[in-house]
């Protein structure tokens, strides 16, 4: 009486990108929709009428019929879009590029950067420059050759 009720299921593929590795992505979607679309208020002389302030209110959740006719694009376009995923991924699991160089960690998993803090890189570009025996002697540890000559002068 008071309008049609349209009610269906809208099935749609939609291509998109993986937010994580950005490999393409083809969804497949079944969505189920349903939406009233009234009839016109009419007066006795079959012309639309307007309605109250109070009516207007209500009157915006339903969608008029035009001239016997009702457009189910907006509907199907709602409830689509509703139904695609915020973030699409390629599959559960998928790992993403790395965050430095951009490759794929699903082709490479085992793909890592040795990171240094920045605050320490004068101190290592000091520690490449020094010999073996050297860095034994500035880090307080003992060569072989220091243990023996200690050992030696233990013994006189």
């Amino acid at each position: 009486m008071e309008g049609v009720l349209v009610t269906g299921t809208a099935r749609a593929s939609a291509e998109g990108e993986c937010v994580r590795c950005l490999e393409p992505v083809e969804l497949e979607l079944d969505v189920d929709f349903q939406e009233m679309f009234s009839y016109p208020d009419s007066d006795d002389r079959g012309r639309s009428r307007a309605a109250a302030d109070d009516e207007a209110e209500e009157d915006e959740d339903m969608i008029p019929l035009e001239d016997g006719m009702f457009d189910l694009e907006p509907v199907l376009r709602d409830a689509v879009v509703l139904a695609l995923p915020m973030q699409p991924v390629c599959r559960e699991d998928c790992a993403g590029l790395c965050s430095q160089c951009g490759t794929n960690l699903n082709e490479n998993p085992d793909h890592h950067h040795d990171v240094a803090d920045i605050r320490w890189a004068a101190l290592q570009g000091l520690a490449g420059s020094l010999g073996t025996d050297e860095k034994d002697n500035m880090s307080g540890k003992a060569s072989d050759g220091d243990v023996r000559s200690a050992a030696e002068k233990q013994e006189k």
